[in-house]
């Protein structure tokens, strides 16, 4: 395994405190997502999702390059789930896939092959659940 780069991130308060990146270009308050709230701060699991959802557009964008599949755009939501189970805490994640200017067909397959190949998606296996659903229209159904 050849590194390709590292960042590091340092939290303090845990999920009522902050996080910074090394370089300080992230730097974000945390708070547990209480309804009704009107603080301004994000949490573990907006962060997880933000880094998934680019990291598995970029993966499926890589794959239509590589098989020469062309689209007209692609976009990622991750919907990451907070779970608590009987032994502790565990998270389940959603990726929406759009992927215009394809077949369904076309979606589905460079949404299955790209969770092959995204760092998020090879990380998390096995060990949460992961489902995905492509579409090739902006009307979520």
């Amino acid at each position: 395994m050849k590194p390709m780069f590292t960042s590091s991130a340092t939290a303090v308060g845990g999920r009522d405190g902050r996080v910074v990146s090394e370089d300080g270009i992230l730097d974000v308050a945390l708070a547990m997502p209480v309804p009704g709230s009107k603080k301004e701060a994000t949490n573990p699991e907006q962060l997880f999702a933000a880094g998934y959802s680019a990291c598995f557009d970029s993966a499926l964008n890589l794959v239509a390059r590589k098989q020469g599949i062309k689209h007209d755009g692609s976009e990622v939501t991750a919907h990451v789930t907070l779970n608590e189970a009987a032994d502790g805490f565990t998270l389940s994640v959603e990726l929406d896939v759009l992927v215009r200017g394809v077949s369904e067909e076309q979606a589905a397959e460079l949404g299955k092959i790209a969770h092959t190949v995204c760092p998020y998606s090879r990380a998390t296996a096995g060990n949460i659940q992961v489902d995905i659903f492509t579409r090739t229209t902006d009307d979520a159904e």
